[in-house]
């Protein structure tokens, strides 16, 4: 997860708040992985989805999204789906967006 932020953020599509994710945060994709090999294959494959327009930036999916006092604290993205994560008053929000449409799939 922190691998893939760390892309964005290389690619100018993460604000820096994005980075702060906790250091003992472990993905399904690192623990499924460990040794992170199939990581380079998914960003790069996001990249070039992001390059050929097939799916919509991060800066823009968080612009279409407004949560009024919750603080962006995280991002997941597994080829398809966003998955963002807010916090407002100890309460953790996550909304899934659908990364070649920008429409809200889910939110919990």
């Amino acid at each position: 997860m922190r691998h893939l932020i760390l892309l964005f953020a290389a690619l100018g599509l993460v604000a820096p708040a994005a980075a702060r994710e906790p250091r003992d945060h472990r993905d399904r994709h690192e623990q499924a992985d460990p040794r992170g090999l199939g990581r380079v294959r998914e960003q790069d494959n996001a990249y070039r989805a992001m390059q050929q327009g097939r799916i919509r930036s991060l800066p823009e999916i968080r612009a279409r999204i407004n949560i009024p006092g919750a603080e962006f604290i995280g991002v997941e993205f597994d080829g398809r789906i966003y998955r963002l994560k807010y916090m407002r008053e100890g309460e953790v929000i996550w909304i899934d967006i659908d990364a070649a449409t920008g429409q809200i799939v889910r939110r919990q």
